[in-house]
C-alpha cells in the first residue's frame, strides 16, 4: 500500500478488505486451529497503546498471528474542549489493515457504530460524537466530508464477533439479561442489515450489553457453544476482570490497559486465558 494514499482511499480500500476478510463467514470471523490470535479491549485513541501493540505484533516476522481490534475512537480529552484525536490512530489501524489484510482484523462496537450512524453520544459533558466529527474536519479540511464517509463505510464493514477452534468467543461485548430473550443468533451467521444495527437489534444488542449475570453467560455458551467469552466495553480500571469464571473483559485505553495473546492450537482454560494477559506497560 501506498503510505501516501488520502485518508478517504485507506478507508475504503480496509472496508473492502473487511469484507473480503478470508476468514470471514456471515459476520463472524473464524480463527484457525494454529498461530495465536491477540485481542484487545477498547483502546478510545490511546496512541501509546496501540503503537506498543504494533511492535508486539510483529505482524511481518510472524505470518501466523492475528490481531483483533474494537472501540478505538473516541479518547478520554483533558478538558470539553480538547481535541479527539482518535480518528488518527482509526487511520492507523486501516493502514494496518492494508498492509496485513489477512492478519489485522476489526470487530463492531457501539461507540464505532454510534458515530457511523449519526447517534449521540456524551460523555463527561460533551457530545463526543459530534466533536469527533468537528475534529475529523478540522484535520482534513476540504476533504472532511469525503473522509467521514468512507470512514463510516469502514466501521459498517466490520463484523460482529470472532470464533476460535478451542471454543473461545471474541466480541465488543455480549447481549445482556434485558436483551437476551429476543436475541437472534443468526445475527452471527449473515451479513448484518440496518434492521441488525438499528436500536432493538440483535446486532446492536451484541455491541451495548452489559450488566452480564451468571445465567445470562451460560444461557450464551449453550447458545453460542463455545467455552469463554473475551470481551471489551466495560471499563476495567486496573485492565482486566473475570465475571463468573467464563468472561474476561480487557481494557486497552489507559496506562494500565492489557491485552491477551491466544494460542489457537491448544485447550483453553481459565487459567491459561489470565495467565497470559499482557500489560501494555511491560513491551518496550
Amino acid at each position: 500500500m501506498n503510505d501516501t494514499m488520502l485518508a478517504a482511499d485507506v478507508f475504503l480500500q480496509a472496508a473492502q478488505l473487511n469484507r473480503d476478510d478470508p476468514l470471514l463467514r456471515g459476520s463472524t470471523l473464524k480463527f484457525p486451529n494454529y498461530g495465536q490470535v491477540v485481542m484487545t479491549g477498547d483502546l478510545h485513541g490511546h496512541r501509546r497503546n496501540f503503537e506498543k501493540l504494533k511492535r508486539y505484533c510483529g505482524l511481518d516476522v510472524y505470518g501466523a498471528r492475528h490481531v483483533v481490534l474494537h472501540e478505538l475512537i473516541h479518547e478520554e480529552v483533558e478538558s470539553i474542549t480538547g481535541r479527539d484525536t482518535s480518528h488518527e490512530v482509526l487511520l492507523d489501524a486501516a493502514r494496518w489493515k492494508c498492509a496485513f489484510p489477512d492478519q489485522v482484523h476489526f470487530l463492531q462496537s457501539n461507540h464505532e457504530l454510534a458515530q457511523a450512524s449519526r447517534n449521540e453520544i456524551s460523555k463527561n459533558g460533551r457530545i463526543v460524537t459530534l466533536a469527533f466529527e468537528q475534529d475529523v474536519a478540522a484535520v482534513h479540511g476540504a476533504e472532511a466530508r469525503r473522509v467521514i464517509e468512507a470512514m463510516y463505510s469502514f466501521i459498517m464493514s466490520m463484523p460482529l464477533c470472532g470464533r476460535t477452534a478451542n471454543r473461545v468467543f471474541l466480541s465488543h461485548s455480549l447481549p445482556g439479561p434485558r436483551d437476551l430473550p429476543s436475541f437472534d443468533p443468526s445475527v452471527l451467521t449473515r451479513r448484518l442489515t440496518a434492521q441488525d444495527l438499528a436500536d432493538r437489534g440483535s446486532a446492536h444488542a451484541m455491541v451495548w450489553g452489559r450488566y452480564h449475570s451468571e445465567p445470562t453467560l451460560s444461557t450464551l455458551r449453550e447458545l453460542l457453544d463455545v467455552d469463554y467469552f473475551i470481551c471489551g466495553h466495560q471499563p476495567q480500571e486496573m485492565g482486566y476482570e473475570v465475571l463468573y469464571d467464563h468472561m474476561v473483559i480487557l481494557a486497552s485505553d489507559h496506562n494500565h490497559g492489557v491485552f491477551l495473546p491466544l494460542d489457537l492450537s491448544k485447550p483453553v482454560t481459565l487459567q491459561s486465558l489470565t495467565k497470559h494477559i499482557r500489560p501494555f506497560v511491560a513491551v518496550t
